[in-house]
């Protein structure tokens, strides 16, 4: 992800999570650690295929982000267009964070999930995350707790 991407996955941020979504604010900074040799964040974007317009990039389908410190990485988002869904992008916007988390060289790997988004639960254990623990209230509006889910990263296989 760069700069010139926030704009497009602020549109698909705020179509998917309408009730709390990330501000460009938010992506700015994350990106402002994603560069040069001390980074601690992987931010990438998917793009469907260029249309037939020489040279013109194809829209953002999806979009993810880690951070990374002290042997620990935490998802910090990731999404795919509704259009999308069921056709692995997920799981390789996944497999994508994982690879850059033993880079960080990361033990593991945290995230949290609604408890009400079972698909994107499914998705994570199949990749071998476990549920820890319960973060309550975690998503407002709506008081809607977040699942936080572990994987320890050394010793794991890609299971996209």
């Amino acid at each position: 992800m760069r700069w010139w991407d926030i704009a497009p996955v602020l549109e698909l941020e705020r179509e998917l999570f309408p009730e709390d979504a990330w501000s460009s604010g938010m992506f700015w900074s994350e990106l402002a650690h994603a560069r040069g040799p001390g980074a601690t964040r992987r931010y990438v974007v998917a793009e469907e295929p260029a249309g037939t317009a020489a040279g013109a990039g194809g829209r953002i389908v999806g979009y993810a982000g880690l951070a990374a410190a002290g042997g620990l990485g935490d998802v910090q988002t990731i999404a795919a267009a509704r259009d999308q869904w069921g056709t692995g992008l997920g799981a390789a916007l996944l497999t994508d964070l994982l690879k850059h988390a033993t880079s960080f060289e990361c033990e593991e790997v945290l995230l949290e999930v609604r408890v009400d988004n079972t698909r994107a639960q499914k998705l994570y254990e199949r990749f071998g995350f476990e549920p820890i623990g319960f973060r309550r209230g975690y998503y407002q509006p709506g008081n809607v707790d977040a699942l936080v889910m572990r994987l320890h990263v050394k010793g794991t296989e890609n299971h996209g």
